[in-house]
């Protein structure tokens, strides 16, 4: 069996239809089938209900499922193991939404460069589903997420709960408003700030998916929105915003996902430098 096949398997179980399968992996619908079709031959079992909602698992594909992933990582591990940098042992691919590296994470480079130099390493950014997707297919080793879904096959930890408060900056003239600006962050940050502030999201002008965005364009414009408070303290100390209060206290917590399965020695270290990051003091960070 190769690789596509076990890929376009956890596409089409990912996307829940061959057709959105097909659009993800920039291939024909008829091409999934072919593959999906040999895969089972293969197998000499039936792993998708089709039907007119899309394609399910079947018993069998439910268990064939967790030996797809193993399949890709593995390959993928081997694949870039080959072209480890000399002088160093292991390779760790890791990924994060991108407003966690712009405040964060860019800090833990140099901190693994300095407590674990002999494993090389290979950052980057993406949406959620896409970051998970790369756990699965074996493409990354770990994603730090707001609010990762739970899949076959990860183990998630929790690195940090921050504190959100609303913070509000004044309007930078008279004529200007100082609307409610909403930040994205996260699946569970949504759920709660709708059903406790639904106001507020209703008529917010303005949303953002990266919170460093957001708060450079409150300080550009004045308004109020949720932010961690390490991120803003710097300007409430300096005179230059406020928190308002809040009968109902929101918080962000930030995780780890990665395979249940990963190898421990690479693991590990990486794990310790993001927490020891991400629970440094404000001042420590810059």
């Amino acid at each position: 069996m190769d690789t596509e096949m076990a890929r376009t398997f956890l596409e089409v179980t990912a996307a829940g239809s061959f057709m959105a399968a097909a659009d993800r992996l920039h291939v024909t619908q008829s091409t999934v089938s072919t593959r999906i079709q040999q895969l089972e031959q293969q197998l000499g079992c039936r792993l998708f209900v089709r039907n007119k909602t899309g394609a399910t698992l079947t018993t069998a594909g439910l268990r064939f499922q967790r030996h797809a992933v193993a399949i890709l990582r593995l390959w993928e591990q081997a694949r870039q193991e080959a072209t480890l940098p000399a002088g160093h042992k292991a390779l760790l691919r890791i990924g994060s939404e991108a407003g966690l590296w712009n405040r964060l994470l860019y800090r833990w480079i140099p901190w693994m460069r300095r407590n674990a130099n002999e494993i090389a390493l290979r950052c980057d950014v993406g949406l959620p589903s896409g970051l998970l997707q790369g756990l699965q297919d074996g493409t990354l080793d770990v994603a730090v997420l707001y609010s990762p879904r739970a899949l076959p096959g990860l183990s998630i930890r929790l690195l940090i709960e921050e504190e959100l408060v609303l913070f509000r900056m004044p309007a930078v003239d008279d004529y200007s408003e100082e609307p409610y600006v909403h930040i994205d962050w996260g699946d569970d940050f949504r759920r709660n700030v709708r059903l406790h502030r639904p106001d507020d999201v209703q008529s917010a002008p303005v949303s953002i998916g990266v919170g460093t965005l957001g708060l450079d364009y409150v300080k550009q414009c004045g308004g109020t929105g949720h932010f961690p408070r390490q991120l803003v303290q710097p300007l409430i100390d300096a005179g230059k915003g406020e928190i308002l209060p809040e009968a109902r206290p929101l918080s962000l917590p930030i995780y780890a996902a990665y395979p249940t399965d990963a190898d421990e020695a690479i693991i590990d270290p990486a794990l310790t430098g993001l927490k020891t990051i991400l629970a440094a003091p404000a001042e420590a960070r810059g």
